[in-house]
């Protein structure tokens, strides 16, 4: 603790200024932060609260006190609780889990007397809280295990009716391919008449005789 007040420097009036320490390791769910602060004006009515996140947007605890009485009220998700002393808050935390790792701002606050005064927001403390995050456990059905002679028996079927479909394909493209052949190797021998010698008693291709040489 006097460490850190040794940083604090000297503040003009009616001013408040906060220090924490960096890091803050949890082994047993129990955390104790303290939030050293200086204030040099005359307020009366403080009002300390610990903040989580960055943003500080989540109010973990707070407490209200006075020179007679104090009050202390803690967030539903956390349990949480301060205590001021001369110079200081301190939070303590319990039953925290890893979910809860994260930075921690102190606000300190003079409420009564006016003017009303905070603190500048100071450089945080990290909570490590060690230990494995909380998840929701997941149940679900077990499936019905196939036995392995159904799965063998289904897989030989299969694999015997892809051979035999694919030996009937080849059997069909050979003969196809067969029939192909033969018919590009047929020709027609068949002699055709020349046109207009259809009627004519002697073939087209026997040769024409002249006459005149019998005529002396």
């Amino acid at each position: 603790t006097s460490a850190f007040l040794t940083f604090l420097p000297c503040l003009p009036e009616n001013k408040i200024l906060v220090a924490q320490s960096p890091l803050l390791k949890v082994d047993n769910k129990t955390a104790t932060l303290i939030c050293n602060y200086t204030y040099n004006g005359t307020g009366k009515e403080f009002r300390a609260s610990l903040h989580k996140g960055s943003d500080s947007a989540i109010e973990v605890c707070f407490i209200s006190w006075n020179t007679s009485r104090s009050s202390s009220t803690s967030a539903k998700e956390f349990n949480c609780q301060g205590a001021p002393d001369k110079d200081k808050v301190i939070f303590n935390l319990w039953n925290m889990n890893a979910s809860q790792t994260d930075i921690y701002f102190c606000k300190i606050e003079v409420m009564y007397p006016p003017p009303y005064v905070y603190n500048e927001k100071s450089n945080g403390t990290v909570i490590h809280v060690q230990g494995k995050l909380e998840t929701p456990i997941q149940i679900q059905e077990a499936l019905p295990s196939i036995p392995l002679w159904i799965m063998a028996t289904a897989t030989g079927v299969i694999a015997f009716y892809s051979m035999l479909i694919t030996a009937v394909f080849i059997n069909y493209w050979q003969k196809s391919k067969r029939n192909i052949y033969h018919q590009s190797d047929y020709m027609n021998m068949i002699p055709r008449h020349p046109p207009y010698q259809k009627n004519k008693g002697y073939p087209s291709y026997a040769p024409t005789r002249d006459y005149t040489a019998y005529r002396s």
